[in-house]
């Protein structure tokens, strides 16, 4: 059965593992619109990101991906962040630092924008299901990461859609990390062909740099993803091999280091 699915795809760690989720566990017939969005933030890479992690996608999954479509908005989200304004980001000194509460980097309802333009693209395209990457167990504070807030959006966006009964199919709002730690996120990807290569050109970086050497809220979760689950960040590898980073002293490292450098830091 030839099913489709709508992808929300920012080009950072998490909606590049869901996309990849989606493909990986999808049906054989199954057609994959994936959607980015760029807002008006400060820092295009991730756009850039996003192109990249679909090139890698479509060469695993080659007959799956039917359209990727960058939608640009313009400057239409307006906040204090400083994803969008410019306004100084905050670093901290590792990830132990991070404060509790809501990150000063919060845009108000950007995802509930985003999941509204989404489901109206899987109106149009005949979608059941749109992926999102959001995770309340990492979410910085984030009201619109949290379960009941897409809960509560797939039931107004079903609404809006008249319940099935206007010839529009019933839309599930599916986020499959939302109950997952950065770590289990990271495990998850480890586990489906193709991913690990995509996330060597993922950008989760705040501060818009590669190599993601800063120490921002974003940066620091990414790392300590990375390192409690026991795997090397590809993203960090890439940019190593470039000659353009040293590599972590965390442990995730070792075996890189030891087949590579012959030495553990």
């Amino acid at each position: 059965m030839n099913r489709r699915v709508v992808v929300l795809l920012s080009g950072g760690q998490d909606s590049t593992t869901v996309l990849f989720n989606a493909l990986h566990n999808g049906g054989p017939d199954d057609k994959l619109y994936c959607l980015t969005i760029d807002y008006g933030q400060r820092h295009k890479i991730e756009v850039d990101a996003a192109r990249r992690v679909v090139h890698v996608a479509k060469q695993y999954y080659p007959d799956h991906i039917e359209e990727h479509e960058v939608l640009h908005l313009g400057n239409i989200l307006h906040a204090t962040s400083p994803l969008v304004s410019g306004n100084e980001l905050e670093q901290y000194e590792n990830w132990d630092k991070l404060p509790g509460g809501l990150e000063k980097t919060f845009v108000p309802l950007r995802n509930q924008l985003f999941i509204t333009i989404a489901a109206n693209r899987a109106a149009a395209y005949g979608a059941e299901r749109l992926f999102i990457g959001v995770s309340q167990e990492d979410y910085g504070g984030y009201p619109d990461c949290r379960y009941p807030f897409v809960a509560s959006i797939q039931a107004t966006i079903n609404e809006g859609l008249g319940e099935g009964k206007l010839g529009f199919p019933r839309l599930w709002v599916c986020a499959p990390l939302i109950h997952l730690t950065k770590a289990a996120t990271v495990k998850m990807a480890a586990n489906i062909p193709g991913c690990f290569e995509a996330l060597a050109f993922s950008h989760t970086a705040y501060d818009g740099q590669y190599p993601p050497i800063g120490k921002d809220h974003a940066t620091l979760l990414r790392a300590k993803g990375f390192a409690e689950a026991g795997y090397p960040d590809p993203l960090v590898i890439r940019a190593h091999e470039e000659g353009l980073m040293v590599l972590p002293e965390t442990s995730n490292y070792d075996d890189y280091r030891k087949e590579h450098d012959g030495a553990v830091a």
